[in-house]
């Protein structure tokens, strides 16, 4: 069904339209069909053309769309899609339910990770060790159900990440809480708990021992823990 984004101010209607489109795309509207003119777009949302023309130009960016010379604006196939982009995994995510991207995810997640917890034992200052303690604090009051566990997981993880004091790691932050937003919310299914506040608190007490060796090993352990649970779901 189309949307009518009509009456939202200029920026917030760009996002819609980007949102819109960008989520048909991903979850495969356009598979069988060709992607619309700027023109049918701008008819079918009822909006103008410099609102419809920047939304297609934040497509193409985010390697979803290209424009070809007498073909107009077309689909690019999955393989050429930024996934590190968040509207692209969250559009992603939206797709029906795939054990394998959740798989892919935290194969990722695994080859980042340990090596950032392990450059954070070295290079972390004492607001980094705060915040991670911080989020392993929020982790145990959420068993004690006065806190999110979701948000302070990511919590737990993103302040490991700005802790290794590198800025590409730094990047993949919206990455890694992405993956853990689904991950996390799978294996609690299957578990029947949140995640091991023990487990997150051997990561950081390596990190704050300046023990990068350990900090690694604690890390890939703990995300290792949830590719095993994927696995035997996969199988199941």
């Amino acid at each position: 069904m189309a949307v009518r984004m009509t009456g939202m101010p200029g920026g917030n209607l760009t996002r819609a339209t980007l949102d819109t489109l960008g989520r048909a795309i991903v979850t495969g509207e356009y598979d069988d069909r060709p992607f619309p003119t700027e023109a049918e777009i701008g008819k079918t949302h009822g909006i103008s053309r410099s609102v419809t023309r920047e939304a297609v130009k934040m497509l193409t960016a985010k390697g979803l769309v290209s424009a070809r010379p007498r073909q107009g604006t077309v689909v690019r196939p999955a393989a050429a899609w930024n996934l590190f982009d968040p509207d692209v995994l969250h559009w992603l995510l939206d797709r029906k339910f795939s054990v394998e991207l959740l798989r892919q995810f935290n194969q990722l997640r695994v080859a980042i990770e340990p090596e950032a917890a392990a450059l954070a034992a070295v290079a972390a200052d004492d607001d980094d060790l705060a915040r991670i303690r911080q989020g392993l604090s929020r982790m145990a009051a959420a068993e004690r159900g006065e806190d999110d566990a979701l948000d302070a997981d990511i919590d737990f993880h993103v302040a490991i990440l700005l802790a290794a004091k590198n800025p590409f790691y730094a990047q993949f932050r919206e990455m890694v809480a992405t993956a853990l937003n689904t991950s996390i919310r799978f294996t609690n299914t299957i578990v029947g708990r949140s995640a091991s506040v023990e487990q997150h608190g051997a990561v950081a007490d390596a990190i704050a021992a300046r023990d990068p060796l350990t900090a690694r090993a604690a890390m890939r352990a703990l995300i290792g823990d949830v590719l095993e649970l994927i696995e035997q779901r996969g199988e199941g």
